[in-house]
């Protein structure tokens, strides 16, 4: 379990030099209020970059330096995974970026991107995305679970499963099947030299018991033919090994290089396809909106008219660069398979070129067999050879057959660390739980539907009468009980495996949106059930409303233009 313990910041956000403390596991639950500005949200931006070296909210880093002192912005953060104790100390103007573990410093001489995925690897075993769908429910720039798209909720629930280990096991079981078979490539190399070599020995000796010592003559003539076949095998190598040594590292290297840009092609697609469905989703938000569902105001047709214009525009430059980045790929895959072709074929080059110096070898060994006359009684040495070949050739069979093997146990392996493998059955094992916890607090929070997501994290919602709906045809207040529902099923989860499990629960202005008297009465409900092991901060603007409702206030006010903590 990950229980927080306080957190602290300076020359962060609208906080100046003097230090903001607040801890984090003193009481079950605490309200967090003040005026709009004075500073409320800026404890769940200072512990969001803290951890993760980003803000809650959409703030370019630059921005978060306090701009009156314009330095030293620094943010702490302490807390336990089971007995180990941790502080993370990140700061800007001068970048710090400290990792302790019962004391001690960490290893800093990784890269700094190396040093925050051992936080949230090994650590926290949390990424950005899934912190906030376990410990944060807020109304700024907070993304919830059914608005992700269907690859970020697996990876959450992955998260919360302690499943995602299995696709770090995925990644290094390919590296270790990519080295597998360039090793059986390598043993299939040597076994067709060796092959060859086993046939040329063997006609070797079997045209050596035939010479007879009266044949000098005809021994003469072949010596010289067997010269000029030496003679020309030497030639080809010489060409043979000029094109391997002129062409093979360019063309690997090239190889390489264009496999990353097909990588890279294929992730600009990618991103653009997000991009396109973000500027699609904006503009239909513009088309059936006439009023801001936030603020209540109007929406003017100008502004309508604005923002399809500027949706369209986008629309028209993000399928030119779809284009564009499409036909790039394209080109970069028929450079990469013309070069693999390349590669094979110098592959073969330098096989050929093996070949030749073993047959020169072999007619080299011939000519000394026939100058010194070699009889019957001369091929011992040869058959001691051809012996120890053969030896050779069964033990790279034997070598063979257990890479074949491994590979085998590796395709199987590999089946079952898919998607589709043994993280979907996982998925689907817990799936009847997680729905039914969702329809639980659904009831609790007086939401009679019936939720249910499949294991590929759909939604199907039905009302009494057996309607269907989906998350976005529900107004926002009702959106918002499927969100709490969601974000309380998840750190039940989450608790029965111990992995994303904390102590830390933040509702970012939830009471402060749609919901009337009856769902905070419900919601509150809902948080006195958690545990004296959960400690809950409210931040809220409606101090009269929540007054006396939680043991614990505190209250941020401004002084000199400064937020602080009200004393």
């Amino acid at each position: 379990m990950i229980t927080f313990k306080k957190l602290t910041w300076k020359n962060f956000l609208s906080t100046g030099n003097n230090e903001t403390t607040v801890y984090l596991n003193k009481d079950s639950a605490t309200l967090v209020v003040g005026s709009n500005g004075a500073g409320k949200s800026t404890m769940l931006d200072a512990l969001s970059f803290a951890l993760f070296g980003k803000p809650h909210r959409s703030i370019n880093k630059p921005q978060l330096v306090n701009s009156i002192n314009n330095k030293h912005c620094l943010t702490t953060v302490e807390f336990t995974v089971g007995n180990i104790e941790y502080k993370i100390i990140r700061g800007i103007k001068p970048n710090v970026f400290e990792v302790y573990q019962n004391g001690k410093l960490l290893n800093q001489e990784s890269h700094s991107r190396d040093y925050q995925k051992i936080i949230e690897q090994n650590i926290l075993k949390l990424n950005h995305k899934s912190f906030h769908q376990v410990v944060v429910l807020g109304s700024s720039n907070f993304i919830p679970f059914m608005q992700l798209p269907s690859h970020q909720r697996r990876n959450v629930i992955e998260d919360l499963l302690d499943i995602g280990i299995f696709t770090k096991i995925n990644g290094v079981l390919k590296d270790k099947t990519m080295d597998l078979r360039h090793k059986m490539d390598e043993t299939d190399n040597k076994l067709n030299i060796l092959k060859e070599t086993i046939k040329l020995q063997t006609s070797h000796i079997s045209e050596l018991k035939k010479i007879d010592s009266t044949q000098e003559e005809k021994r003469t003539n072949e010596i010289s033919s067997i010269n000029e076949e030496i003679s020309v095998l030497e030639g080809s190598n010489l060409e043979l090994q000029r094109e391997y040594d002129l062409n093979y590292k360019t063309t690997v290297e090239d190889h390489e290089k264009e496999l990353n840009n097909k990588t890279s092609h294929t992730v600009e697609i990618s991103n653009l396809k997000r991009n396109m469905d973000d500027v699609v989703k904006e503009s239909k938000f513009y088309e059936k909106n006439d009023h801001c569902p936030t603020c209540s105001q109007n929406i003017s047709a100008e502004l309508k008219t604005s923002k399809n214009e500027e949706c369209k525009n986008k629309a028209k430059s993000l399928n030119l660069g779809y284009t564009i980045t499409k036909d790039k790929l394209k080109a970069s895959e028929s450079k990469v398979n013309k070069l693999y072709s390349q590669i094979v074929h110098l592959n073969e080059v330098n096989n050929s070129i093996r070949q030749n110096e073993a047959r020169i070898n072999i007619l080299k060994n011939r000519i000394d067999a026939l100058s010194k006359n070699v009889d019957v009684q001369d091929t011992t040495e040869a058959e001691l050879k051809l012996a120890a070949d053969k030896e050779k050739s069964l033990k790279l069979l034997d070598i063979k057959f257990e890479q074949t093997t491994l590979s085998s146990y590796f395709d199987a392996i590999g089946e079952l660390l898919r998607d589709t493998g043994i993280k979907t059955k996982v998925i689907r094992q817990y799936l009847p739980i997680m729905n039914k916890l969702i329809n639980q607090y659904l009831q609790v929070l007086d939401f009679f539907v019936l939720f249910h997501l499949d294991d590929s994290f759909n939604e199907t919602i039905k009302s009494r009468h057996r309607d269907e709906f989906t998350y976005s045809s529900f107004s926002e207040g009702e959106k918002q009980r499927i969100d709490l529902s969601l974000l309380f099923s998840w750190r039940k989860i989450a608790r029965m495996k111990n992995s994303a499990n904390t102590n830390l629960l933040i509702l970012d202005e939830t009471f402060d949106s749609s919901m009337d008297a009856d769902g905070v009465d419900n919601l509150i409900k809902i948080l006195n059930t958690l545990g004296k092991e959960t400690n809950v901060f409210i931040i809220s603007h409606k101090q009269d409303l929540l007054e006396g409702k939680f043991p614990m206030k505190i209250e941020f006010e401004k002084i000199k233009n400064f937020s602080e903590v009200k004393k």
